[in-house]
């Protein structure tokens, strides 16, 4: 490679590393067309590989399907290629001129919501597809009432199949005026909504020219374009410490720093921060990103902090912003969503993962929980069962250092582990 050649792919690499990342997540009921959407976006985008679309196509022959079944890119398991639907979480990666993306493809069905609250927990976007011919139903409601639990910022409502409504217009404003009477209930701040039709590419990456009525955006330009930026909390200053960086060699003999990713906050050389648990203060003496001093460092960014005075720091310790310190306590009350088939225990004993810290707890109470076909809070109903989402409280064996979920999707956020077989069973949103 000529050093012509080495320089211009350096600066594509430095300008691909350098991209806004947008993660985005696909709800809607089964059928709605979720992974044929995420196929359109991919082959219409020129992010699908000669071979991959070489492979569909001879799938979709063998099913005896008239058109390629862009499903087909996302569906990898055999059973959701035999049944037509999904069935686990499918992560897809993609990039454009403008924005790097990562596609968390999640089932529709009632009895996989678990997968829906792992793939949506870390999204910027939650893409929610309405079928044109049935409107708002049930499963429109559920993934709507989750993404507003899991504080999604920006919501699209993607009125998918408009090709089989002959690209109605009345059909798609009535729907419209549907949700945005069930979006009142919600605690959602950003809602959007593109007619569509998935399967033949209108509205998706461009502009129909059946639908001349729809004057706003395509789905592509608003995920290329909507406002990400202050989606993460930049007030309070969290650092959740992953790994204690001691090299031990003659050249960084005393060398001390904390490794781990910014939760929160930003944290410059010279400002004043607090260790949780043992609540020793300090300074910030050097910020390191890689081979990089850094002046400052902010969510999510993955750095190691040097103090000026040596202080006995852990893996899941906590430093923070000494003018911003969260809540510490062992009674938590939180929303979960449980993920087991054994059902929740009152009085049973489980781990707990909060950030980087491990502890242990105990079930004291359900409070409530939620019937998410009418969002009312049922207070009667104990039994917390697979795929139920409930108010609970518990008791850790240590103090955790947190905040609310709605201002922190990191340090309010933890999962319940089952000790004996080490499964995550449960995701817990702390009140």
């Amino acid at each position: 490679m000529s050093n012509q050649d080495t320089k211009q792919y350096n600066e594509v690499t430095e300008g691909y590393l350098n991209m806004e990342l947008l993660r985005f997540t696909t709800a809607g009921s089964v059928d709605d067309g979720k992974s044929t959407l995420i196929g359109r976006l991919l082959y219409d985008s020129k992010a699908i590989f000669q071979d991959q679309m070489e492979a569909v196509e001879r799938a979709s022959k063998k099913s005896g399907e008239e058109e390629v079944n862009l499903a087909l890119l996302t569906d990898g398991l055999r059973a959701e290629r035999e049944q037509g639907i999904t069935i686990d979480v499918a992560y897809r990666y993609f990039a454009t001129p403008k924005r790097k993306f990562i596609i968390a493809d999640t089932p529709g069905h009632i009895q996989y919501t678990r997968n829906m609250v792992t793939g949506a927990s870390t999204a910027n976007v939650a893409l929610i597809l309405i079928d044109a011919r049935k409107g708002v139903i049930e499963q429109t409601l559920r993934h709507s009432y989750i993404a507003s639990l899991l504080q999604i910022p920006h919501i699209i409502i993607c009125v998918n199949k408009m090709d089989l409504v002959d690209y109605d217009q009345k059909t798609y404003d009535t729907i419209q005026k549907q949700f945005e009477a069930v979006s009142s209930k919600l605690d959602v701040q950003d809602v959007r909504f593109v007619p569509i039709s998935a399967l033949k590419g209108d509205n998706v990456v461009d502009r129909s020219k059946k639908m001349d009525w729809y004057e706003g955006p395509t789905l592509m330009y608003l995920l290329e374009n909507i406002h990400i930026g202050s989606d993460n909390n930049f007030n309070e200053g969290r650092f959740p410490v992953q790994y204690v960086v001691r090299p031990q060699t003659k050249e960084y003999h005393d060398y001390r720093a904390y490794a781990g990713r910014v939760a929160g906050g930003i944290f410059k050389v010279g400002d004043a921060v607090v260790a949780l648990p043992s609540g020793f203060e300090s300074k910030i003496k050097q910020i390191v990103e890689f081979e990089n001093e850094l002046t400052q460092a902010f969510p999510p960014q993955s750095v190691s902090l040097v103090l000026e005075d040596e202080i006995d720091i852990s893996r899941g310790d906590l430093i923070v912003k000494k003018n911003s310190i969260p809540k510490s306590d062992q009674d938590i009350d939180m929303m979960v969503c449980w993920f087991n088939e054994k059902p929740l225990q009152i009085g049973g004993k489980y781990a707990v993962k909060h950030t980087t810290s491990d502890a242990r707890c105990m079930v004291k109470e359900v409070v409530s929980k939620v019937d998410i076909n009418t969002l009312e809070k049922d207070f009667e109903d104990k039994s917390i069962n697979m795929n139920d989402i409930a108010r609970i409280k518990i008791r850790t064996t240590k103090a955790l250092h947190y905040d609310s979920y709605r201002n922190n999707r990191i340090t309010g956020s933890l999962i319940i582990i089952d000790e004996s077989t080490n499964e995550t069973i449960g995701a817990g949103m702390i009140i």
